[in-house]
């Protein structure tokens, strides 16, 4: 069972803590109220280089003023259970502690973006196919069951010019390079341009086709696909944009190790968001504190 499929846990996330969701690589460097929060709590654990070391990624519990109660990033369920359960143990005077916070004032735009003005966002789900050996161990099947997920932001020319039925060739590229990855077990490498050794996207009378090509200098790392999908209008707003790339990957980069050997089937899924999940509005994984290096 993996850690938020455990009942337990579930259950005191529900009604004994207050649960967050962040990307660390965000609030360690934010400079505003939220990320001088989180450094304060940070400072407190065990991963407590906050200037700029490797990560400080983990499980953390705290109280409401900022004081650490446990840190854990092992994925043993039962371990995080009883670190929540000895918590919840303390004096309830303890636990009902406020102090005063930095104001909340402006957030860091750097690491705020917002999805753009009249454009659309693509909700992007990955997945493999098959290929893997049979798991020697528990955690080896999570890994192996894993399902990435991400966002594709879309500005308004281009939504403008989809619309039209063109496919501009920066967004195809933004596409190809940052989203056909494999990001099941981890934080994926980007493509690099020289990488794209072929690649073709278009759209007529409401189907999506096109096929892609991506390979590393060395071989080492490789994705051949064909893309197939569907577009629909209503005037000048596109109302479904959805489309898959299918095909062999290969391969790993340096935090998604151990894949399938030899080449193996991976589904990339695009599909447009309605706006009415808060989690349409995360910034895409290449994005991270250069969104206009994503843009370009």
């Amino acid at each position: 069972m993996s850690t938020f499929a455990h009942p337990e846990i579930v259950k005191m996330l529900k009604t004994k803590f207050v649960p967050v969701a962040i990307d660390q690589a965000y609030q360690r460097r934010q400079k505003d109220a939220e990320g001088e929060f989180y450094r304060k709590i940070a400072k407190q654990g065990p991963r407590n280089d906050v200037s700029g070391g490797p990560t400080t990624q983990g499980n953390y519990a705290s109280t409401n003023s900022g004081r650490l109660l446990f840190y854990n990033n092992n994925r043993n369920p039962d371990r995080l259970a009883g670190l929540m359960k000895k918590a919840l143990e303390e004096d309830d005077s303890e636990q009902k502690e406020v102090e005063p916070i930095t104001e909340n004032g402006e957030p860091d735009k750097r690491f705020n973006p917002k999805p753009p003005e009249g454009g659309l966002v693509l909700r992007v789900h990955t997945k493999i196919l098959g290929g893997y050996p049979p798991p020697k161990k528990e955690s080896e099947k999570y890994f192996q069951q894993g399902h990435g997920r991400d966002n594709f932001w879309i500005t308004k020319a281009e939504h403008e010019a989809l619309v039209s039925g063109n496919v501009p060739e920066k967004l195809a590229l933004r596409m190809a390079r940052y989203h056909l990855v494999d990001n099941t077990r981890g934080e994926p490498p980007s493509w690099k341009p020289e990488e794209i050794t072929a690649l073709e996207m278009k759209i007529e009378n409401g189907t999506v086709t096109g096929s892609v090509n991506l390979k590393t200098a060395s071989g080492d790392r490789t994705f051949t696909a064909d893309i197939v999908g569907v577009i629909e209008t209503d005037g000048a707003k596109i109302t479904r944009f959805d489309f898959v790339a299918k095909g062999d990957f290969s391969g790993h980069g340096r935090y998604t190790q151990n894949p399938p050997p030899g080449k193996f089937p991976l589904g990339i899924a695009f599909e447009l968001a309605d706006g009415n999940d808060i989690a349409d509005a995360i910034p895409p994984q290449a994005s991270r504190g250069w969104v206009d290096g994503y843009w370009r």
